[in-house]
């Protein structure tokens, strides 16, 4: 008996001692699980509020857009990126402007972008050079690239269109809308610019686009020197056909996109360089046409 009573009683305590254990895990696991369950409350609610100005951020932006958008637009005009041209122009095939020998003034175009890498080395070489030139965007292009179309008109050059896909097949009157069209009002959203410049890819006018383009009074720009550019010859090739073809009043064509344009961008000091020595400088395409419809506004007031 008093070895039964011995045994027992240390048992009895180990019992007691393992309720306790389990009481005060019990009670430590408790609070621990309610600090989880409130850190998690916690971050739901966090995310649900996050999820809501979200939400709420984005409808005030969509609401500002068009205020954004108008803003932008006036700033363009401000600064003289919109542009109207002479009424004598709108309509018509241009190639040239016909000014007097000694005006030597000539206009650098760039067609096919804007054109990632392409388009930004140009815009740096003409900003170090202090030059405008104009820019005949695809509307495709400008559609995947809008960042290059706003820094062009933000950098004071003038902007026009090249139509939506660069195709060189017939259009009739429904497809040559969608082409142009299309193109001027992705500009106009994009650069708040209302373009009355239009090239016709590959120099095409009778394909349908140019004579809507006629119909719709854009002035359709065509060049004098035409660098050839697309076949990539050489730097210096390509900078002597430009010497060799430019005049006063001219139009030069480039390309800063539609494939690889490193001869391009090689080329481009160059020519200017060498037509900077021989006494040009450099217009828009708006600005060569004003002054062409000056000179013969002052010559026809004089033979009054």
């Amino acid at each position: 008996m008093e070895n039964n009573k011995s045994f027992a009683w240390p048992q009895g305590i180990l019992f007691a001692f393992l309720a306790l254990c389990s009481s005060l895990t019990i009670g430590f696991i408790i609070p621990i699980n309610l600090i989880g369950f409130q850190a998690e409350t916690k971050q739901t609610i966090k995310n649900i509020n996050d999820i809501e100005v979200k939400v709420g951020t984005q409808q005030r932006l969509k609401k500002f857009k068009p205020a954004m958008l108008t803003s932008w637009q006036q700033e363009a005009k401000a600064k003289g990126f919109s542009y109207t041209l002479p009424t004598r122009f709108q309509g018509t095939i241009i190639r040239k402007a016909k000014l007097a020998p000694n005006k030597k003034v000539i206009a650098l175009t760039f067609d096919d972008g804007p054109w990632p890498g392409y388009t930004a080395q140009v815009l740096e070489i003409l900003r170090e050079n202090n030059i405008k030139a104009t820019f005949f965007v695809v509307g495709k292009y400008l559609k995947n690239n809008p960042e290059l179309g706003k820094r062009i008109v933000v950098e004071g050059h003038v902007i026009g269109n090249h139509s939506w896909h660069h195709w060189y097949h017939y259009f009739n009157q429904k497809a040559a809308a969608f082409e142009i069209d299309n193109t001027s009002d992705l500009i106009y959203q994009v650069t708040g610019v209302k373009t009355t410049l239009f090239r016709p890819p590959g120099g095409m006018l009778h394909n349908g686009l140019a004579a809507y383009a006629r119909g719709k009074n854009y002035a359709v720009v065509m060049w004098s020197a035409d660098s050839a550019d697309y076949s990539r010859p050489s730097a210096s090739v390509l900078t002597n056909r430009v010497l060799q073809q430019s005049k006063p009043g001219g139009i030069v064509l480039m390309h800063d996109g539609g494939g690889n344009r490193s001869h391009t961008v090689a080329a481009l000091p160059l020519i200017i360089s060498k037509l900077r020595n021989q006494g040009y400088s450099f217009v828009t395409v708006p600005e060569l046409l004003e002054m062409q419809y000056k000179d013969q506004k002052l010559i026809a007031n004089t033979n009054q």
